[in-house]
């Protein structure tokens, strides 16, 4: 029977002697390599985390003491060891736990972390109400960041304020030296270099505790003495270190894949006071060889055989929606040289790294910085360049400020191409792409559009390349509709297009985006039941197509409309409002994702719950006929 199956709750992993410790990192490694082979999750930085979630466990009295993780990626081991070992094997299913850490599914997760750079100031937050709540000012928080989250410019303010409020806050960063491409900017190439003295901060911390009796130095006095010695080690080592620049405490970096050592040292710095850093070194993928040699293509790999490391793909005849726009915006580059790529972190991920591939100094990986990557988008438009910027819907949010404000505003030309847009499937509720258009409709004077399948988005994305002010491109996650060899389609801005007819329909089907394709596929059927209905992919969100609105004003007895995004507010609003505007007060149902929070589950489940699959809108459109005809 291996350790792990003792472990029930993290009170059994308190009871283990240090010379367990090991043996328990292996079993969690064999248990996720074994569970993550045939249902796939985010693996190499779990994998890499496995030491500081099982010391922090050992060390700490969880849940009273918080672990407050920024992004659930590297969070696996956390599960496994918190009570959801057997729940596990059905993580990132319907009706299973989440693939990341989330409150209300154990006390144990203290925080939503589904984005990043979130983790220090809601640690902090945490902190500073426990040091002013009688009876628990001795409770403990630790935030864990990775070293890419740690360049975000939340996680710099919450930093920032770390060094000017009181708090006994321990931050570990998670330095894997990856992330889910290759880290970038100057923090990355800091930590690299960046050492310490372990044997200086323990004298240090000695020699504070003896000045402390001695009445040498109180709390007021502490930050002065913070900043001499820190300036006397700079002085000395010739390097100065930018988070004792900010007075927080730096200890590191140490092995955080030496499960004894790390537990060493929180023991010896969980106790003290003042906002302190941890620097972990930890290697992502860690004991799966196969893993640790390619770290970026096993962040989340899929299926794979756990013996040799072989990847199962599925087969698909169509490229993925990422790679359409891809291979179209080289193409568009390669004909105007204005055109510059940019994206937050998500090189791979969004095909942006075929355009670094032919483009190398016109594209720019900002790392995960969204807010920051539409400015610099629109100071590079502002300078004359035509930025066409890629970032997944549900980070983009994380922009909608930088959008109005340093774009939006001034008209800026700058492109932006939302990935991942609508119900994205496991990666659930923090990863769902349903308010981009919700949002981006009210902001004046910008183009909002989703193409239906490869050729619109080929067309839209040429059609974005002339415009001159800003333009957002909405696209969904999985394999493009279409014949990936269709010629060019010609499209003009806030015209749609009828794409199914018939002579006696009585309801007019609105779409945008790919769920075309499944209101195609229901008038389809419905037709081989002698049911007529007309399909309208109206492709633009903003401006909408004023002259088929009339025609369905002045035809249909009712309309339905269907879009993969937020029910409310979104495209179906958007319709109504236009609708009733041309006095059309007959029956609009809107199909979208309803007023709640989608969890994880398949793409296609989640759709079909929603009703904007086939089936679903077929269900509406006779539902709506049975209505007339009452």
């Amino acid at each position: 029977m291996s350790i792990l199956n003792k472990i029930d709750r993290p009170e059994n992993l308190r009871q283990l002697s240090p010379a367990d410790l090991p043996e328990l990192c292996a079993d969690i490694r064999r248990f996720m390599i074994e569970n993550l082979s045939h249902n796939p999750g985010h693996f190499g930085s779990s994998m890499g985390a496995v030491e500081i979630i099982v010391a922090l466990h050992y060390v700490l009295n969880t849940p009273r003491d918080r672990v407050v993780w920024d992004v659930g990626h590297q969070a696996y081991a956390h599960k496994i060891l918190t009570g959801r070992r057997d729940l596990f094997p059905n993580q990132r299913t319907q009706g299973g736990i989440s693939g990341f850490p989330f409150p209300a599914e154990s006390e144990y997760d203290t925080f939503v972390c589904g984005h990043a750079g979130n983790s220090i100031s809601a640690a902090l937050g945490m902190a500073i109400a426990d040091l002013n709540s009688p009876g628990e000012e001795d409770r403990k928080t630790v935030a864990v960041i990775g070293d890419a989250s740690i360049s975000n410019g939340l996680a710099f303010e919450g930093l920032n304020n770390a060094s000017i409020n009181p708090n006994n806050l321990l931050i570990i960063l998670n330095d894997n030296d990856m992330s889910i491409d290759d880290p970038v900017g100057a923090m990355h190439r800091y930590l690299l270099e960046l050492t310490t003295s372990p044997s200086y901060n323990k004298m240090r911390f000695k020699l504070y505790n003896l000045f402390k009796k001695m009445g040498l130095i109180n709390d007021k006095r502490k930050g002065l003495l913070l900043r001499f010695s820190n300036s006397l080690k700079a002085l000395i080592a010739a390097h100065q270190n930018i988070f004792e620049g900010l007075n927080i405490r730096y200890f590191g970096p140490f092995d955080g894949n030496d499960i004894n050592k790390v537990v060493k040292v929180l023991n010896e710095i969980k106790d003290m006071k003042g906002p302190r850093i941890l620097h972990l070194r930890t290697v992502k993928g860690k004991g799966y060889k196969v893993a640790e040699k390619n770290p970026q293509a096993w962040h989340a790999p899929g299926n794979f055989d756990p013996e040799t490391g072989e990847k199962i793909k599925s087969v698909s005849g169509n490229p993925l929606w990422q790679e359409v726009f891809g291979d179209t915006l080289v193409d568009i580059a390669s004909k105007d040289d204005r055109v510059v790529g940019i994206t937050a972190a998500m090189l791979s991920g969004t095909s942006m790294s075929k355009m670094m591939d032919k483009f190398p100094k016109r594209t720019f990986d900002v790392g995960i910085s969204e807010g920051h990557a539409v400015t610099f988008a629109g100071g590079l438009a502002a300078a004359g360049k035509k930025p066409f910027v890629a970032i997944y819907s549900s980070f983009l949010q994380r922009g909608f400020d930088n959008i109005i404000h340093d774009v939006a505003i001034q008209g800026l030309p700058v492109v932006f191409c939302i990935d991942r847009a609508g119900l994205v499937g496991e990666d659930g509720v923090t990863h769902h792409g349903l308010f981009d258009m919700v949002y981006l409709r009210m902001i004046p004077n910008i183009i909002v559009s989703s193409p239906m399948d490869i050729a619109s988005l080929k067309a839209l994305m040429r059609i974005a390349d002339k415009e001159s002010g800003p333009m957002a491109i909405r696209y969904p996650r999985g394999s493009a509709e279409g014949d990936p060899d269709s010629p060019v389609m010609e499209l003009t801005v806030g015209k749609g297009r009828q794409i199914h007819q018939s002579s006696n329909a009585r309801v007019a089907i609105l779409t945008i985006g790919r769920v075309g394709n499944d209101a195609l596929q229901a008038a389809r059927e419905l037709a081989a039941e002698g049911i007529d209905i007309d399909v309208f992919d109206m492709i633009w969100v903003k401006p909408l197509d004023v002259e088929i609105l009339k025609k369905v004003a002045g035809k249909y007895d009712a309309v339905l409309t269907v879009e993969d995004g937020a029910r409310n507010g979104g495209f179906g609003s958007a319709v109504t409002e236009a609708l009733t505007e041309l006095d059309y007060h007959k029956d609009i149902v809107r199909l979208g994702v309803p007023d709640e929070w989608i969890y994880h589950a398949k793409v296609g489940q989640l759709r079909a719950a929603s009703e904007i699959d086939a089936r679903g809108i077929k269900k509406n459109v006779v539902d709506l006929l049975k209505k007339i005809a009452e």
